[in-house]
């Protein structure tokens, strides 16, 4: 298991990012959390398995009208306790 803080740039806000992003990480089973931010990229924390935490990535860089530019993942601690992905604002 590991936790991954990622922020996503390039057309990510106004296109569904963070729903479909939330729907794929709960068909996954990986935990977190996902928002946007003030400056058009949407940031998150991912935890899963290596192996869902890429599936992730790749079907987010699959779905239209979503692009992905830049992906910036930094490892951070597991959250053992937590339950479930959500959207925050």
């Amino acid at each position: 298991m590991i936790r991954e803080h990622i922020r996503f740039t390039g057309r990510v806000q106004g296109v569904g990012f963070r729903y479909t992003c939330a729907s794929l990480a709960q068909r996954l089973g990986i935990t977190g959390w996902v928002r946007n931010d003030p400056d058009g990229a949407v940031t998150g924390e991912f935890q899963g398995t290596e192996g869902d935490l890429e599936a992730l990535i790749t079907n987010l860089k699959l779905k239209r009208p979503i692009r992905i530019d830049y992906a910036e993942r930094t490892a951070i601690p597991t959250q053992p306790t937590e339950k479930g992905f959500h959207v925050t604002n």
